[in-house]
Protein backbone atom coordinates (compact mmCIF):
# COMPACT_ATOMS: atom_id res chain seq x y z
CA UNK A 1 0.00 0.00 0.00
CA UNK A 2 1.06 2.94 -0.70
CA UNK A 3 2.33 5.71 1.84
CA UNK A 4 0.90 9.18 1.70
CA UNK A 5 3.41 11.70 2.41
CA UNK A 6 2.00 14.49 4.42
CA UNK A 7 4.18 17.78 5.26
CA UNK A 8 3.85 19.13 8.83
CA UNK A 9 3.17 23.21 7.78
CA UNK A 10 3.84 25.82 10.38
CA UNK A 11 0.90 29.08 10.32
CA UNK A 12 2.09 32.55 10.04
CA UNK A 13 1.72 32.78 13.90
CA UNK A 14 3.89 30.22 14.41
CA UNK A 15 6.79 30.97 11.70
CA UNK A 16 7.21 34.26 13.68
CA UNK A 17 7.83 32.46 16.68
CA UNK A 18 10.23 29.83 14.98
CA UNK A 19 11.91 32.71 13.49
CA UNK A 20 12.60 34.04 17.51
CA UNK A 21 13.41 30.31 18.39
CA UNK A 22 16.27 30.13 16.38
CA UNK A 23 17.54 33.63 17.08
CA UNK A 24 17.27 32.99 20.61
CA UNK A 25 18.76 29.41 21.02
CA UNK A 26 21.15 29.90 18.14
CA UNK A 27 19.94 26.52 16.29
CA UNK A 28 18.51 26.05 12.47
CA UNK A 29 14.96 26.85 11.28
CA UNK A 30 14.92 22.94 11.05
CA UNK A 31 15.48 22.58 14.50
CA UNK A 32 13.02 25.54 15.97
CA UNK A 33 10.76 24.23 13.45
CA UNK A 34 10.69 21.15 15.49
CA UNK A 35 10.13 22.58 18.69
CA UNK A 36 7.23 24.58 17.81
CA UNK A 37 5.88 21.75 16.61
CA UNK A 38 6.17 19.94 19.82
CA UNK A 39 4.23 23.16 21.44
CA UNK A 40 7.26 25.04 22.41
CA UNK A 41 7.34 28.91 21.64
CA UNK A 42 8.90 30.15 24.42
CA UNK A 43 12.79 29.82 25.88
CA UNK A 44 11.20 29.30 29.04
CA UNK A 45 9.27 26.17 27.44
CA UNK A 46 12.59 25.07 25.90
CA UNK A 47 14.87 24.99 28.68
CA UNK A 48 11.81 23.16 30.48
CA UNK A 49 11.79 20.39 27.31
CA UNK A 50 15.66 20.15 27.13
CA UNK A 51 16.39 19.82 30.69
CA UNK A 52 13.43 17.36 32.17
CA UNK A 53 13.94 17.70 36.06
CA UNK A 54 11.76 16.04 38.41
CA UNK A 55 10.54 18.89 40.16
CA UNK A 56 8.43 19.30 37.10
CA UNK A 57 6.08 17.14 37.94
CA UNK A 58 2.82 17.90 39.20
CA UNK A 59 1.55 17.69 43.00
CA UNK A 60 0.01 13.62 43.38
CA UNK A 61 -2.67 15.10 45.58
CA UNK A 62 -3.98 17.04 42.73
CA UNK A 63 -5.55 13.88 41.39
CA UNK A 64 -9.35 13.50 42.54
CA UNK A 65 -9.77 11.28 45.44
CA UNK A 66 -6.23 11.15 46.13
CA UNK A 67 -6.65 12.23 49.90
CA UNK A 68 -9.05 9.38 50.61
CA UNK A 69 -6.43 6.94 49.18
CA UNK A 70 -3.83 8.12 51.00
CA UNK A 71 -6.12 8.30 54.15
CA UNK A 72 -7.43 4.83 53.74
CA UNK A 73 -3.57 3.39 52.96
CA UNK A 74 -2.37 5.18 56.40
CA UNK A 75 -5.10 3.26 58.35
CA UNK A 76 -4.81 -0.03 56.59
CA UNK A 77 -0.93 0.07 58.05
CA UNK A 78 -1.59 1.66 60.90
CA UNK A 79 -4.07 -1.03 61.48
CA UNK A 80 -1.72 -3.76 60.40
CA UNK A 81 -4.50 -5.07 57.93
CA UNK A 82 -3.98 -7.01 55.32
CA UNK A 83 -3.33 -5.57 51.60
CA UNK A 84 -3.84 -6.84 48.18
CA UNK A 85 -1.65 -4.85 44.95
CA UNK A 86 -3.63 -6.20 42.25
CA UNK A 87 -2.88 -5.13 38.65
CA UNK A 88 -3.42 -6.27 34.87
CA UNK A 89 -1.28 -9.21 32.97
CA UNK A 90 0.46 -7.09 30.66
CA UNK A 91 3.72 -5.19 30.83
CA UNK A 92 1.92 -1.85 32.67
CA UNK A 93 -0.13 -3.76 35.15
CA UNK A 94 3.04 -5.59 36.21
CA UNK A 95 5.46 -3.17 36.60
CA UNK A 96 2.39 -1.39 38.20
CA UNK A 97 1.87 -4.03 40.68
CA UNK A 98 6.19 -4.37 41.24
CA UNK A 99 6.58 -1.18 42.17
CA UNK A 100 4.03 -0.36 44.63
CA UNK A 101 4.65 -4.09 45.96
CA UNK A 102 8.54 -3.18 46.35
CA UNK A 103 7.24 0.44 47.55
CA UNK A 104 5.05 -1.23 50.12
CA UNK A 105 7.26 -3.98 51.22
CA UNK A 106 9.47 -1.62 53.50
CA UNK A 107 6.33 -0.15 55.96
CA UNK A 108 4.59 -3.44 56.46
CA UNK A 109 4.70 -6.82 56.23
CA UNK A 110 0.83 -7.83 55.36
CA UNK A 111 0.88 -6.67 51.81
CA UNK A 112 0.60 -9.56 49.15
CA UNK A 113 -0.18 -8.83 45.11
CA UNK A 114 -2.19 -10.73 43.14
CA UNK A 115 -2.34 -10.78 39.00
CA UNK A 116 -5.52 -12.28 37.38
CA UNK A 117 -4.95 -15.59 34.50
CA UNK A 118 -5.44 -14.45 31.04
CA UNK A 119 -7.77 -17.44 30.09
CA UNK A 120 -9.55 -18.62 33.26
CA UNK A 121 -10.33 -15.04 34.58
CA UNK A 122 -9.83 -12.67 32.01
CA UNK A 123 -8.96 -8.78 31.99
CA UNK A 124 -9.61 -6.85 35.09
CA UNK A 125 -10.85 -7.38 38.47
CA UNK A 126 -12.16 -11.21 39.03
CA UNK A 127 -14.68 -12.24 41.42
CA UNK A 128 -12.01 -15.22 41.94
CA UNK A 129 -9.44 -12.20 42.73
CA UNK A 130 -11.84 -10.75 45.46
CA UNK A 131 -12.36 -14.23 46.56
CA UNK A 132 -9.10 -14.73 47.04
CA UNK A 133 -8.43 -11.51 48.70
CA UNK A 134 -11.35 -12.95 51.37
CA UNK A 135 -9.35 -16.28 51.82
CA UNK A 136 -6.16 -14.54 52.75
CA UNK A 137 -7.79 -11.96 55.59
CA UNK A 138 -7.52 -8.85 53.05
CA UNK A 139 -8.92 -5.87 54.36
CA UNK A 140 -8.34 -3.56 51.46
CA UNK A 141 -7.62 -4.00 47.50
CA UNK A 142 -5.23 -1.93 45.49
CA UNK A 143 -6.04 -2.03 41.88
CA UNK A 144 -3.53 -0.89 39.21
CA UNK A 145 -4.15 -0.61 35.29
CA UNK A 146 -7.96 -1.66 36.02
CA UNK A 147 -10.81 -1.85 38.08
CA UNK A 148 -12.51 1.44 36.58
CA UNK A 149 -15.20 -0.41 34.96
CA UNK A 150 -14.98 -3.53 38.09
CA UNK A 151 -18.44 -1.99 39.20
CA UNK A 152 -20.01 -5.49 40.13
CA UNK A 153 -16.63 -6.80 41.64
CA UNK A 154 -16.24 -4.08 43.67
CA UNK A 155 -19.13 -4.31 44.98
CA UNK A 156 -19.33 -7.51 46.12
CA UNK A 157 -15.97 -7.11 47.67
CA UNK A 158 -17.49 -4.00 50.06
CA UNK A 159 -20.37 -6.70 50.66
CA UNK A 160 -17.23 -9.26 52.05
CA UNK A 161 -15.76 -6.11 54.00
CA UNK A 162 -13.28 -5.52 51.71
CA UNK A 163 -12.22 -2.00 50.63
CA UNK A 164 -11.31 -0.55 46.97
CA UNK A 165 -8.83 1.88 46.05
CA UNK A 166 -9.19 1.81 42.30
CA UNK A 167 -5.74 3.03 40.28
CA UNK A 168 -6.22 2.89 36.32
CA UNK A 169 -5.89 5.49 33.70
CA UNK A 170 -8.24 4.06 31.14
CA UNK A 171 -11.70 5.99 29.54
CA UNK A 172 -14.49 6.19 31.90
CA UNK A 173 -17.86 5.73 31.51
CA UNK A 174 -20.15 7.65 33.42
CA UNK A 175 -21.22 5.49 36.64
CA UNK A 176 -17.85 4.96 38.87
CA UNK A 177 -17.29 1.74 41.24
CA UNK A 178 -18.14 2.53 44.78
CA UNK A 179 -14.64 2.44 45.91
CA UNK A 180 -13.19 4.38 48.32
CA UNK A 181 -11.09 6.25 45.87
CA UNK A 182 -10.68 6.42 42.55
CA UNK A 183 -7.59 7.31 40.57
CA UNK A 184 -8.05 8.33 37.39
CA UNK A 185 -7.04 11.78 35.48
CA UNK A 186 -9.73 10.67 32.85
CA UNK A 187 -12.52 10.99 34.98
CA UNK A 188 -14.78 13.63 34.33
CA UNK A 189 -14.48 15.68 37.80
CA UNK A 190 -11.04 15.52 37.40
CA UNK A 191 -8.84 18.46 37.10
CA UNK A 192 -5.49 17.12 37.10
CA UNK A 193 -2.75 19.01 34.58
CA UNK A 194 -2.05 15.77 33.10
CA UNK A 195 -3.88 13.21 31.68
CA UNK A 196 -2.17 10.82 29.96
CA UNK A 197 -0.11 8.78 32.99
CA UNK A 198 0.36 4.92 32.53
CA UNK A 199 -1.71 3.00 34.73
CA UNK A 200 2.28 2.68 36.39
CA UNK A 201 2.38 6.26 36.40
CA UNK A 202 -0.92 6.83 38.59
CA UNK A 203 0.50 3.77 40.76
CA UNK A 204 3.71 6.13 41.21
CA UNK A 205 1.85 8.98 42.07
CA UNK A 206 -0.44 7.35 44.55
CA UNK A 207 3.39 5.94 46.23
CA UNK A 208 4.21 9.74 45.49
CA UNK A 209 1.54 10.95 48.16
CA UNK A 210 1.88 8.28 50.25
CA UNK A 211 5.48 9.26 50.88
CA UNK A 212 4.85 13.02 51.36
CA UNK A 213 1.75 12.26 53.92
CA UNK A 214 4.74 10.20 55.57
CA UNK A 215 7.44 12.73 55.32
CA UNK A 216 9.55 9.89 53.21
CA UNK A 217 11.79 11.57 50.87
CA UNK A 218 11.30 11.68 47.06
CA UNK A 219 14.51 10.47 46.44
CA UNK A 220 13.51 7.06 48.38
CA UNK A 221 11.17 6.54 44.91
CA UNK A 222 13.56 7.27 42.79
CA UNK A 223 14.30 3.55 42.42
CA UNK A 224 10.89 2.63 40.91
CA UNK A 225 11.47 5.19 38.11
CA UNK A 226 12.55 2.24 35.65
CA UNK A 227 9.37 0.61 36.47
CA UNK A 228 7.68 3.77 35.15
CA UNK A 229 9.32 4.24 32.15
CA UNK A 230 9.42 0.84 30.59
CA UNK A 231 5.32 1.00 31.52
CA UNK A 232 5.44 4.54 29.78
CA UNK A 233 7.10 2.93 26.90
CA UNK A 234 5.53 -0.42 26.34
CA UNK A 235 1.70 0.84 26.97
CA UNK A 236 2.43 3.78 23.75
CA UNK A 237 1.08 6.46 26.34
CA UNK A 238 2.44 10.29 24.67
CA UNK A 239 5.88 10.71 25.86
CA UNK A 240 5.08 14.70 26.76
CA UNK A 241 4.18 16.76 29.86
CA UNK A 242 4.98 14.67 32.91
CA UNK A 243 5.37 11.27 30.94
CA UNK A 244 8.51 12.92 29.26
CA UNK A 245 10.13 13.50 32.51
CA UNK A 246 9.69 10.14 34.19
CA UNK A 247 10.69 8.39 31.42
CA UNK A 248 13.79 10.84 30.93
CA UNK A 249 14.59 9.59 34.73
CA UNK A 250 13.51 6.71 34.26
CA UNK A 251 15.55 5.16 31.06
CA UNK A 252 18.42 6.92 33.10
CA UNK A 253 17.87 4.72 35.64
CA UNK A 254 17.24 1.82 33.91
CA UNK A 255 21.13 2.57 32.25
CA UNK A 256 22.79 2.98 35.29
CA UNK A 257 21.01 1.23 38.13
CA UNK A 258 17.97 -0.35 37.26
CA UNK A 259 16.17 -2.81 39.70
CA UNK A 260 17.67 -6.96 39.62
CA UNK A 261 14.68 -7.83 37.96
CA UNK A 262 15.05 -5.42 35.07
CA UNK A 263 18.73 -5.89 35.03
CA UNK A 264 18.31 -9.89 34.68
CA UNK A 265 15.59 -9.15 31.47
CA UNK A 266 18.77 -6.70 30.17
CA UNK A 267 20.80 -9.37 30.26
CA UNK A 268 19.01 -11.72 28.26
CA UNK A 269 18.18 -9.05 25.56
CA UNK A 270 21.45 -8.72 24.92
CA UNK A 271 21.50 -5.21 26.22
CA UNK A 272 24.36 -4.95 28.49
CA UNK A 273 26.74 -2.86 27.96
CA UNK A 274 24.27 -0.65 25.34
CA UNK A 275 22.62 2.68 25.77
CA UNK A 276 18.53 1.67 26.26
CA UNK A 277 16.17 3.71 24.43
CA UNK A 278 12.39 3.77 24.18
CA UNK A 279 12.98 1.43 21.18
CA UNK A 280 15.07 -1.11 22.88
CA UNK A 281 12.07 -1.18 26.08
CA UNK A 282 9.62 -1.13 22.93
CA UNK A 283 10.59 -4.14 21.13
CA UNK A 284 12.93 -6.01 23.69
CA UNK A 285 12.13 -5.67 27.59
CA UNK A 286 8.31 -5.06 26.74
CA UNK A 287 7.81 -7.82 24.55
CA UNK A 288 9.58 -10.55 27.30
CA UNK A 289 7.42 -9.18 30.56
CA UNK A 290 4.47 -9.44 28.38
CA UNK A 291 5.14 -13.43 27.36
CA UNK A 292 4.93 -14.48 30.57
CA UNK A 293 1.41 -13.06 30.73
CA UNK A 294 0.23 -14.58 27.27
CA UNK A 295 2.24 -17.60 27.50
CA UNK A 296 2.34 -18.82 31.41
CA UNK A 297 1.27 -16.56 34.17
CA UNK A 298 1.93 -12.48 35.06
CA UNK A 299 2.23 -13.31 38.34
CA UNK A 300 5.43 -15.10 37.39
CA UNK A 301 6.87 -11.96 35.97
CA UNK A 302 6.34 -10.39 38.96
CA UNK A 303 7.87 -12.08 40.97
CA UNK A 304 10.91 -11.55 38.82
CA UNK A 305 10.33 -7.64 38.94
CA UNK A 306 10.30 -7.60 42.98
CA UNK A 307 13.40 -10.54 43.28
CA UNK A 308 16.35 -9.64 45.54
CA UNK A 309 17.88 -12.80 44.44
CA UNK A 310 20.31 -13.19 42.02
CA UNK A 311 20.28 -16.63 41.01
CA UNK A 312 16.38 -16.45 40.99
CA UNK A 313 16.11 -13.36 38.74
CA UNK A 314 18.72 -15.56 36.32
CA UNK A 315 16.41 -18.52 36.16
CA UNK A 316 13.64 -16.74 35.94
CA UNK A 317 14.44 -14.03 33.27
CA UNK A 318 15.84 -17.17 31.22
CA UNK A 319 11.85 -18.45 31.23
CA UNK A 320 10.76 -15.51 30.32
CA UNK A 321 13.01 -14.83 27.66
CA UNK A 322 12.03 -19.28 26.52
CA UNK A 323 8.44 -17.79 26.50
CA UNK A 324 9.19 -15.02 24.69
CA UNK A 325 10.70 -17.30 21.93
CA UNK A 326 7.50 -20.11 21.86
CA UNK A 327 5.32 -16.34 21.45
CA UNK A 328 6.60 -15.52 18.53
CA UNK A 329 6.10 -19.21 16.83
CA UNK A 330 2.65 -19.38 17.71
CA UNK A 331 2.10 -15.07 16.68
CA UNK A 332 3.86 -16.81 13.36
CA UNK A 333 1.28 -19.10 12.70
CA UNK A 334 -1.95 -17.17 13.65
CA UNK A 335 -1.08 -14.23 11.86
CA UNK A 336 -0.77 -16.77 8.96
CA UNK A 337 -4.34 -18.13 9.75
CA UNK A 338 -5.67 -14.54 10.18
CA UNK A 339 -4.52 -13.49 7.03
CA UNK A 340 -5.97 -16.34 5.16
CA UNK A 341 -9.35 -15.52 7.07
CA UNK A 342 -9.45 -11.96 5.15
CA UNK A 343 -11.03 -12.40 1.87
CA UNK A 344 -10.41 -10.36 -1.13
CA UNK A 345 -14.21 -8.86 -0.48
CA UNK A 346 -13.91 -7.81 2.99
CA UNK A 347 -10.61 -6.23 1.94
CA UNK A 348 -12.61 -4.89 -1.32
CA UNK A 349 -15.90 -3.40 0.56
CA UNK A 350 -15.56 -3.51 4.16
CA UNK A 351 -13.99 -0.35 6.02
CA UNK A 352 -13.22 -2.46 9.05
CA UNK A 353 -11.78 -5.91 9.78
CA UNK A 354 -13.18 -8.59 11.98
CA UNK A 355 -11.62 -12.30 12.39
CA UNK A 356 -12.55 -14.97 14.59
CA UNK A 357 -11.16 -18.74 15.13
CA UNK A 358 -12.02 -20.56 18.32
CA UNK A 359 -8.53 -22.09 18.39
CA UNK A 360 -6.46 -18.91 18.56
CA UNK A 361 -3.99 -18.44 21.57
CA UNK A 362 -5.95 -15.73 23.38
CA UNK A 363 -2.43 -14.16 24.27
CA UNK A 364 -1.40 -13.16 21.16
CA UNK A 365 -4.77 -11.97 19.43
CA UNK A 366 -3.73 -8.11 20.34
CA UNK A 367 -0.15 -8.97 18.17
CA UNK A 368 -1.86 -10.69 15.33
CA UNK A 369 -4.50 -6.99 15.00
CA UNK A 370 -1.68 -5.10 14.97
CA UNK A 371 0.14 -6.97 12.31
CA UNK A 372 -3.22 -6.78 10.27
CA UNK A 373 -3.65 -3.38 10.55
CA UNK A 374 -0.58 -2.34 9.28
CA UNK A 375 -1.16 -4.89 6.85
CA UNK A 376 -4.76 -3.57 5.72
CA UNK A 377 -4.73 -0.08 6.88
CA UNK A 378 -8.28 -1.04 8.03
CA UNK A 379 -9.85 -0.49 12.42
CA UNK A 380 -9.13 -4.38 13.20
CA UNK A 381 -10.44 -7.15 15.70
CA UNK A 382 -8.75 -10.12 16.13
CA UNK A 383 -11.50 -12.93 18.48
CA UNK A 384 -10.75 -16.21 19.76
CA UNK A 385 -12.69 -17.67 22.49
CA UNK A 386 -11.90 -19.09 26.25
CA UNK A 387 -14.55 -20.48 28.77
CA UNK A 388 -17.23 -20.31 26.67
CA UNK A 389 -17.09 -16.48 26.10
CA UNK A 390 -15.69 -14.81 22.64
CA UNK A 391 -12.64 -12.21 23.26
CA UNK A 392 -9.95 -10.34 21.35
CA UNK A 393 -8.31 -7.50 21.17
CA UNK A 394 -8.73 -4.49 18.67
CA UNK A 395 -6.38 -2.08 16.70
CA UNK A 396 -7.03 1.62 15.05
CA UNK A 397 -5.45 3.34 12.43
CA UNK A 398 -3.99 6.96 12.63
CA UNK A 399 -6.96 9.48 13.35
CA UNK A 400 -9.54 7.21 14.04
CA UNK A 401 -11.28 6.38 17.70
CA UNK A 402 -11.48 2.83 17.72
CA UNK A 403 -12.68 3.20 21.99
CA UNK A 404 -16.26 4.86 20.58
CA UNK A 405 -16.85 2.47 17.79
CA UNK A 406 -16.39 -0.59 20.52
CA UNK A 407 -18.79 1.48 22.54
CA UNK A 408 -21.16 1.97 20.09
CA UNK A 409 -21.75 -1.77 19.96
CA UNK A 410 -21.82 -1.98 23.98
CA UNK A 411 -24.92 -3.81 23.94
CA UNK A 412 -23.73 -6.44 22.60
CA UNK A 413 -20.50 -7.16 25.18
CA UNK A 414 -19.81 -8.70 28.12
CA UNK A 415 -16.85 -6.34 28.64
CA UNK A 416 -14.39 -3.85 26.96
CA UNK A 417 -12.06 -1.52 27.84
CA UNK A 418 -9.21 0.57 26.37
CA UNK A 419 -8.09 3.82 24.63
CA UNK A 420 -8.14 5.31 21.31
CA UNK A 421 -5.70 3.18 19.31
CA UNK A 422 -6.41 -0.22 21.30
CA UNK A 423 -8.61 -2.18 23.47
CA UNK A 424 -10.04 -5.45 24.68
CA UNK A 425 -14.12 -6.71 23.92
CA UNK A 426 -15.58 -9.87 24.98
CA UNK A 427 -19.13 -11.27 23.79
CA UNK A 428 -21.40 -14.37 23.98
CA UNK A 429 -20.84 -16.16 20.82
CA UNK A 430 -24.39 -15.52 19.65
CA UNK A 431 -23.56 -11.57 19.61
CA UNK A 432 -20.87 -12.10 17.17
CA UNK A 433 -22.48 -11.47 13.75
CA UNK A 434 -24.61 -8.64 15.15
CA UNK A 435 -20.99 -7.09 16.22
CA UNK A 436 -19.25 -7.92 13.19
CA UNK A 437 -22.23 -5.59 11.52
CA UNK A 438 -22.76 -2.79 13.93
CA UNK A 439 -18.39 -1.88 14.51
CA UNK A 440 -18.59 -2.07 10.70
CA UNK A 441 -21.52 -0.03 10.39
CA UNK A 442 -20.26 2.73 12.73
CA UNK A 443 -16.84 2.41 11.48
CA UNK A 444 -18.26 3.14 7.79
CA UNK A 445 -19.98 6.20 9.00
CA UNK A 446 -17.03 7.35 10.87
CA UNK A 447 -13.68 7.07 9.08
CA UNK A 448 -12.43 9.16 6.81
CA UNK A 449 -10.89 8.20 2.80
CA UNK A 450 -7.62 9.43 4.54
CA UNK A 451 -7.79 7.52 7.25
CA UNK A 452 -8.14 4.54 5.53
CA UNK A 453 -4.68 5.24 3.64
CA UNK A 454 -1.27 4.81 5.67
CA UNK A 455 0.57 7.83 6.04
CA UNK A 456 4.07 9.71 6.66
CA UNK A 457 4.07 13.05 8.59
CA UNK A 458 7.22 14.75 7.59
CA UNK A 459 8.62 17.36 9.76
CA UNK A 460 10.73 18.93 6.79
CA UNK A 461 13.24 19.15 3.39
CA UNK A 462 16.69 18.89 4.79
CA UNK A 463 20.09 18.89 2.33
CA UNK A 464 23.30 16.60 3.36
CA UNK A 465 24.92 19.19 4.03
CA UNK A 466 22.90 20.62 6.66
CA UNK A 467 23.17 17.20 8.54
CA UNK A 468 26.09 18.54 10.51
CA UNK A 469 27.43 16.51 14.11
CA UNK A 470 26.04 19.79 15.86
CA UNK A 471 22.56 18.96 14.01
CA UNK A 472 22.52 15.11 15.30
CA UNK A 473 23.59 16.28 18.63
CA UNK A 474 20.94 18.69 19.29
CA UNK A 475 18.35 16.53 17.35
CA UNK A 476 19.49 13.85 20.39
CA UNK A 477 18.29 16.30 23.03
CA UNK A 478 14.63 15.81 22.02
CA UNK A 479 14.92 12.19 23.12
CA UNK A 480 12.83 10.22 24.83
CA UNK A 481 11.34 10.11 21.27
CA UNK A 482 7.49 8.69 21.26
CA UNK A 483 3.58 9.30 21.34
CA UNK A 484 3.53 13.30 21.27
CA UNK A 485 7.29 13.47 20.69
CA UNK A 486 7.93 10.66 17.78
CA UNK A 487 11.12 10.89 16.00
CA UNK A 488 11.68 13.75 13.20
CA UNK A 489 11.43 12.18 10.09
CA UNK A 490 12.60 14.01 7.25
CA UNK A 491 12.67 14.43 3.48
CA UNK A 492 15.58 14.79 0.79
CA UNK A 493 14.64 14.98 -2.63
CA UNK A 494 16.58 13.98 -6.16
CA UNK A 495 19.13 11.84 -4.23
CA UNK A 496 21.44 9.41 -6.43
CA UNK A 497 23.88 6.33 -5.80
CA UNK A 498 27.12 7.52 -4.86
CA UNK A 499 30.04 5.39 -6.79
CA UNK A 500 27.71 2.17 -6.93
CA UNK A 501 27.96 2.05 -3.16
CA UNK A 502 23.95 0.99 -2.61
CA UNK A 503 23.97 -2.97 -2.19
CA UNK A 504 20.92 -5.62 -1.64
CA UNK A 505 21.40 -7.26 1.79
CA UNK A 506 19.76 -9.53 3.62
CA UNK A 507 17.95 -13.19 3.00
CA UNK A 508 16.14 -12.87 -0.06
CA UNK A 509 17.49 -9.60 -0.92
CA UNK A 510 15.16 -7.86 0.84
CA UNK A 511 17.01 -4.87 2.36
CA UNK A 512 18.82 -1.94 0.75
CA UNK A 513 22.09 -0.86 2.16
CA UNK A 514 22.73 2.66 0.99
CA UNK A 515 25.23 5.20 0.02
CA UNK A 516 23.86 8.29 -1.37
CA UNK A 517 24.45 11.86 -2.35
CA UNK A 518 22.26 14.66 -3.07
CA UNK A 519 22.48 17.97 -5.17
CA UNK A 520 23.39 19.96 -2.06
CA UNK A 521 27.69 19.19 -2.40
CA UNK A 522 29.42 16.38 -1.59
CA UNK A 523 28.19 15.34 1.41
CA UNK A 524 27.70 11.58 1.87
CA UNK A 525 25.23 9.40 3.37
CA UNK A 526 24.70 5.85 4.46
CA UNK A 527 21.70 4.43 5.14
CA UNK A 528 19.43 1.03 5.37
CA UNK A 529 16.01 0.59 4.27
CA UNK A 530 14.31 -2.42 5.77
CA UNK A 531 12.56 -4.34 2.53
CA UNK A 532 13.11 -2.00 -0.17
CA UNK A 533 15.37 -4.12 -2.00
CA UNK A 534 13.28 -3.21 -5.01
CA UNK A 535 14.43 0.35 -5.77
CA UNK A 536 17.93 -1.21 -6.26
CA UNK A 537 17.24 -1.40 -10.26
CA UNK A 538 16.61 2.62 -10.24
CA UNK A 539 19.55 3.98 -7.98
CA UNK A 540 21.52 1.65 -10.03
CA UNK A 541 20.26 3.00 -13.20
CA UNK A 542 21.22 6.79 -11.68
CA UNK A 543 17.45 7.68 -11.15
CA UNK A 544 16.87 10.41 -8.81
CA UNK A 545 14.76 9.35 -5.86
CA UNK A 546 12.79 11.18 -2.97
CA UNK A 547 13.59 9.50 0.65
CA UNK A 548 11.87 10.07 3.48
CA UNK A 549 13.77 8.76 6.84
CA UNK A 550 15.01 9.40 10.56
CA UNK A 551 18.62 9.93 11.76
CA UNK A 552 20.04 7.46 13.58
CA UNK A 553 23.80 7.02 15.01
CA UNK A 554 25.32 3.75 14.24
CA UNK A 555 27.93 1.90 16.35
CA UNK A 556 30.49 -0.61 14.75
CA UNK A 557 33.55 -2.28 16.24
CA UNK A 558 33.54 0.77 18.50
CA UNK A 559 32.69 3.47 15.65
CA UNK A 560 30.19 5.78 15.97
CA UNK A 561 28.59 7.16 12.58
CA UNK A 562 25.43 8.75 11.86
CA UNK A 563 22.98 6.48 9.12
CA UNK A 564 19.62 7.23 7.53
CA UNK A 565 16.91 5.12 8.57
CA UNK A 566 14.82 5.01 5.50
CA UNK A 567 10.84 5.00 5.72
CA UNK A 568 9.69 5.58 2.32
CA UNK A 569 11.31 5.50 -1.19
CA UNK A 570 9.87 7.68 -4.61
CA UNK A 571 10.80 8.29 -7.90
CA UNK A 572 11.65 12.13 -8.05
CA UNK A 573 9.37 13.93 -9.97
Amino acid sequence: MTNQWIFKNLTPEQESDQKKIAEQLGVSKVLAKLLIERGIRTMEDARAFFCPDLSQLHDPFLIKDMDKAVARLNRALAHKEKILIYGDYDVDGTTAVALVYTFLQQYTSDVDFYIPDRYTEGYGVSKQGVDYAKEKGVTLIISLDCGIKAIERVAYANSLGIDFIVCDHHTTDDVLPDAVAVLDSKRADDTYPYKHLSGCGVGFKFMHAFAMSNGIEFACLEPLLDFVAVSIASDIVPITGENRVLAYYGIKRLNEMPSLGLKSIIEVCHLKGKEITINDIVFKIGPRINASGRIQSGREVVELLVSKNKRFAREKSSDINSYNDERRDIDKKTTQEAKSAVTDEMVRTRRSLVVYNPEWHKGIVGIVASRLTEEYYKPTVVLTKANGIVSGSARSVHGFDLYKAIDSCRDLLENFGGHTYAAGLSMKEENLAMFIEEFEKYVSANITETQLRPHIDIDAELTFKEITPRFVNTLKRFEPFGPGNPKPTFCTRRVYDHNDGSKIVGQGGEHLKLELVDGSGDSVMNGIAFRMGKYCKELKSFTPVDICYTIEENTFNGFTSTQLMIRDIKKSE
